[in-house]
């Protein structure tokens, strides 16, 4: 059997400011903050982003559940995973958190509110310091973009995963109802190695380059001057190191490993970028650049209550 494990990507990055000792500006009008109960034996666990907030159709109201601390200090700090420094336990450590926004909050005032929930809640003090990083540079491939102009009406919303394991299409993949970016990772006996399954829905270019870097845990600068929203499949040899994977989600089948499908290659999954390059027509070229980077000092693993 394999064991596949489903992974949803949906951090919005780049940016940065100090978190000081105390809450300055704007703060959540009510936010529970509990920690996550373990799951139960082959439950369908979704890692995702906060759903709800300002651009949604409920803008009063954040839900996010299975959040890791790491996660929350990417998100209120809009930044990437390889710009935090921080505890390893903070990868780990799980909390379902429902917040009340303040009406005509902007998104940028609600990453204030993470800011300050994170210290309030959790006494968490960092501070940030400039690093050099190896980064890529995305841009369109020799023989062009293999992107396809995505099927979903403009300003659609993030996805929100259903109860039970996900509907597969025809290929083998899930079925998203609306924006996002799903992988399946596949273990497979019979492998010598886990291949990926990547499967992304009405991406800008930008975020593109986002969601590549949190595949490759180093920046990519979007380069390519694609103005619209795509979709696309992507099977990879994928990094392992530092991920923790879960048991298959109720059962629930995947794609067979090496099985072809539209844009697939069926031989051994190729790096990301060979990948990147042969299945979606664009190009990964490394380079050096100076990123911010966000320090955690001190937090607690329980949340002050609620």
């Amino acid at each position: 059997m394999r064991n596949i494990t489903w992974i949803a990507n949906g951090v919005v990055l780049v940016c940065l400011s100090v978190a000081g000792q105390s809450p300055e500006g704007p703060t959540f009008e009510v936010a529970s903050v509990k920690r996550t109960p373990p799951p139960e034996p082959n439950a369908r666990v979704f890692f995702g982003p906060p759903r709800g907030g300002p651009g949604t159709s409920d803008p009063g109201q954040i839900t996010w559940t299975n959040a890791a601390l790491r996660n929350i200090v990417m998100t209120a700090y809009d930044v990437q995973t390889y710009q935090v420094t921080a505890p390893d336990w903070m990868g780990t450590e799980r909390y379902d958190i429902v917040a009340k926004v303040p009406a005509g909050a902007t998104k940028a005032q609600v990453n204030v509110m993470w800011q300050n929930l994170l210290k309030e809640r959790f006494g968490m003090v960092v501070h940030h310091e400039s690093k050099e990083f190896p980064v890529d540079e995305l841009t369109i491939a020799k023989g062009g973009s293999r992107l396809k102009e995505t099927d979903l009406p403009p300003g659609a919303e993030s996805f929100t995963p259903a109860a039970g394991p996900p509907k597969l299409d025809k290929n083998g993949f899930p079925e998203m109802n609306g924006s996002g970016l799903i992988t399946m990772i596949n273990m497979s006996p019979n492998s010598t190695s886990p291949s990926a399954h990547t499967v992304g829905k009405g991406l800008s270019s930008s975020e593109i380059a986002n969601r590549l870097a949190g595949l490759l845990r180093r920046p990519v600068v979007d380069k390519t001057g694609l103005t619209g929203k795509y979709d696309f499949t992507l099977e990879y040899t994928p990094d392992l190191q530092g991920m923790t994977l879960l048991p298959p989600p109720g059962g629930g089948p995947g794609p067979t490993p090496g099985a072809a499908s539209p844009g697939i290659a069926s031989d051994p999954p190729a790096s990301i970028p060979s990948a990147v390059e042969k299945q979606l027509g664009l190009k990964l070229t490394s380079t050096k650049g100076k990123l911010d980077v966000i320090v955690v000092d001190r937090a607690e693993k329980v949340p002050t209550e609620n």
